[in-house]
């Protein structure tokens, strides 16, 4: 299957250099691009990618408001945050926007191509040095998320299991399914079932959204 991206960013050197790279690569097009956060929501709606890569700061709607725009509804793209700046701020705004990930500008080649096939997969860019950045901004700034919050979904932690209590602590604190598996003595496949299981029964769409969702409701606040 092919993954079709939007580009949005304000430089045309930079979205040229993003489509060189993209467009080059066998199961990604560039289906579109945008000068700012007004076209890139007007184009996701026209467009309808799969991805969406995103700048922060760009001229009229940012990259943030836009970000919590283009991942409204059921079958919204997802959006890749790429930016210059390596501020607390947009880690936690763009995360709790709807963003599936966030990445630098520096980024390797090679990393920004698999980021873009990992968010299309429906997984989430969540390294665990970002996962401990945004556990940081819970602990010291906890709040109430805005509208478009990805946590937004409010279900009983009862529904959940012991055991898939337990994967959904681990996963807050940034393991990947391997760690996880290695820590309760299972398998992969078992852990993906886990994982599987608690963003059905709590209407979470990735691993962003459960760490969020963890922290805003006291789960893995030790």
């Amino acid at each position: 299957m092919t993954i079709r991206v939007l580009i949005a960013d304000d430089q045309p050197l930079v979205r040229v250099g993003l489509r060189t790279l993209l467009g080059a690569q066998p199961d990604i097009t560039v289906a579109g691009e945008a000068a700012d956060g007004a076209a890139a929501i007007a184009e996701s709606e026209r467009l309808r990618p799969d991805v969406v890569l995103m700048d922060v700061r760009m001229p009229g709607t940012d990259g943030i408001e836009a970000a919590g725009r283009v991942c409204r509804g059921p079958d919204a793209p997802r959006v890749l945050i790429l930016t210059t700046y390596d501020r607390d701020e947009y880690v936690f705004d763009a995360l709790a926007a709807g963003a599936s990930g966030f990445l630098l500008k520096d980024a390797r080649p090679e990393d920004l191509v698999a980021g873009v096939r990992i968010v299309a997969a429906g997984d989430a860019l969540l390294a665990p040095s970002v996962t401990r950045r945004l556990i940081g901004l819970f602990a010291r700034r906890p709040r109430e998320a805005g509208p478009d919050a990805r946590a937004r979904p409010r279900a009983d932690l009862g529904a959940l299991t012991g055991r898939e209590r337990e994967v959904l602590r681990l996963v807050a604190r940034g393991l990947s399914n391997a760690e996880i598996a290695a820590a309760l003595y299972v398998s992969e496949n078992t852990v993906k079932t886990h994982v599987g299981h608690v963003f059905t029964k709590l209407g979470l769409r990735d691993r962003v959204q459960a760490v969020i969702f963890a922290y805003e409701n006291g789960l893995a606040r030790d």
